[in-house]
């Protein structure tokens, strides 16, 4: 593989695929970007945004990058990484960057050219899709998890690593299962829990304007995800269901816990069970 211009071939040309190829072009990492998307418009469009050198085919983007990163849904790259593992030279690095682990690296483990594979999870996004989503500087000062990091070629995973470094992200390493329960507890539920909330507000308060006309920046922050697209965040649920019933579960639990000191106007409760959850603050900022 070339040290200095290595050409990047994206599969997805979405958020994370297109923001990713945006940040390669823009930061020099790459000799040249060519793309993918299954979806001929998202392909198109990415072409008019110069978001990509080229566009090209599945087996056009396999047989001219030195490295593919598979930026998909992960129902998707359960589908796809096989096919691309086996088409893969051995120079080439392969990265899948799904949100969920256990379900795709137990499907892929046997695979021949497993070490070529770096599994990683860059934690960035919004609620936005497709191309005209990609931004640059989506990754700055954001975390990216590499799963397995003792499976993949050590050479490839560095690699996979600097380059995320280079786009401004910290880098740490785990096992497929400590990622999905901490990914259940940290980004899955609160996607949950802003679906919930829109569905709540949109079949209870009937008349459009006032939610438009009264909806404050604590509300608007909070609902947010919902506008996330469901052939994203539907196969993560599926494939995390376990963590994602047992995270679920915990939450239901607290909001029960609420609503019973409103029943019973325990005040006092109310209060210490409020101050206890601002303990979060000392965490994040």
């Amino acid at each position: 593989m070339p040290a200095h211009n290595p050409t990047y071939g994206i599969i997805g040309l979405g958020l994370i695929g297109g923001s990713l190829a945006k940040d390669l072009a823009r930061k020099g990492h790459a000799g040249s970007v060519i793309g993918h998307d299954a979806n001929p418009l998202h392909q198109e469009r990415a072409s008019q945004l110069h978001m990509v050198d080229r566009t090209g085919s599945l087996d056009e983007v396999v047989a001219s990058a030195d490295v593919i990163v598979l930026a998909i849904p992960v129902d998707a790259i359960m589908r796809v990484l096989p096919i691309v593992l086996d088409k893969a030279a051995p120079h080439q690095v392969v990265v899948e960057v799904g949100s969920t682990k256990v379900k795709l690296l137990d499907h892929i483990g046997q695979h021949p050219k497993r070490r070529q594979l770096v599994s990683a999870h860059p934690m960035a996004g919004t609620e936005y899709t497709g191309p005209d989503a990609a931004v640059y500087h989506l990754f700055d000062k954001k975390c990216c998890v590499i799963c397995e990091p003792e499976k993949s070629d050590p050479e490839k995973k560095e690699r996979v690593k600097s380059l995320f470094e280079r786009l401004g992200m910290y880098v740490i390493e785990m096992g497929k299962d400590e990622h999905d329960l901490h990914a259940a507890y940290v980004s899955h539920i609160s996607h949950i829990t802003s679906f919930a909330l829109a569905k709540t507000v949109l079949e209870k308060e009937k008349d459009e304007a006032r939610i438009f006309e009264m909806a404050s920046g604590g509300f608007s922050s909070t609902v947010r995800l919902a506008k996330s697209a469901p052939s994203m965040w539907a196969p993560i649920f599926v494939q995390n269901k376990e963590n994602v019933l047992d995270v679920l579960n915990a939450h239901i639990a607290q909001l029960t816990y609420f609503k019973h000191c409103l029943e019973r106007e325990d005040y006092n409760a109310l209060h210490t069970w409020m101050g206890q959850a601002n303990e979060i603050r000392k965490i994040i900022k």
